[in-house]
């Protein structure tokens, strides 16, 4: 996976869109105003890409069990967020439905106004 083919995807869904709110090297995509996926632009160039994405807790400590590129979500609340590595031992597959999960979680926490209007886009 290259950086092209994350922002691709992360931007084509439902009500996203991007930003860089804290410097000018960490992309941030946000759904409805509300993080679901960042990245820092400077670990791409580096070759050594990762994603904060959210994740269900349970499921957050069952990755990391099973993949060594799923750590604890680096400056994120460790619950919640688990830092995964690309092109390590996680396919691709598996990282694209782990962005769905973190944006589905975001979604799920959206007040049901937030939802109407990101059901009407």
């Amino acid at each position: 996976m290259n950086i092209e083919q994350y922002r691709n995807y992360c931007i084509n869904k439902k009500g996203v869109t991007e930003h860089f709110p804290f410097d000018e090297d960490v992309l941030v995509f946000k759904v409805m105003g509300k993080m679901f996926a960042l990245s820092s632009v400077k670990k791409w160039e580096e070759g050594t890409p990762s994603v904060n994405l959210k994740c269900d807790p349970n499921r957050a400590l069952e990755l990391r069990e099973e993949y060594e590129a799923v750590q604890p979500g680096y400056h994120m609340n460790k619950n919640l967020w688990n830092t995964v590595a690309i092109n390590i031992d996680v396919p691709d597959e598996m990282i694209w439905e782990l962005i769905d999960h973190s944006y589905d979680l975001i979604v799920a926490s959206l007040t049901k106004k937030l939802q109407a209007e990101l059901a009407n886009l």
